[in-house]
């Protein structure tokens, strides 16, 4: 009983190492997956950049429309 208890680590990480190297191994979809999460992440990327410029020209923006409103009354 205790010596199947002893094997089961050994047998969990063949196991495990076999299914690595069939990961590894396996590079049928690998490339077009990479290749679209690295495009979603330059793509949010960009959008956060582009955000980060119009959001602080928009508040100058405002700021100077909400400054001049001032002087109308």
């Amino acid at each position: 009983m205790w010596n199947r208890i002893k094997r089961i680590p050994r047998k969990v990480y063949q196991k495990a190492a076999e299914l690595t190297h069939s990961i590894k191994a396996d590079e049928r979809g690998l490339s077009g997956v990479v290749v679209a999460i690295l495009l979603i992440l330059v793509a949010v990327l960009a959008i956060v950049l582009i955000w980060g410029f119009l959001s602080g020209w928009l508040a100058e923006l405002w700021d100077q429309i909400t400054g001049s409103a001032g002087g109308i009354s």
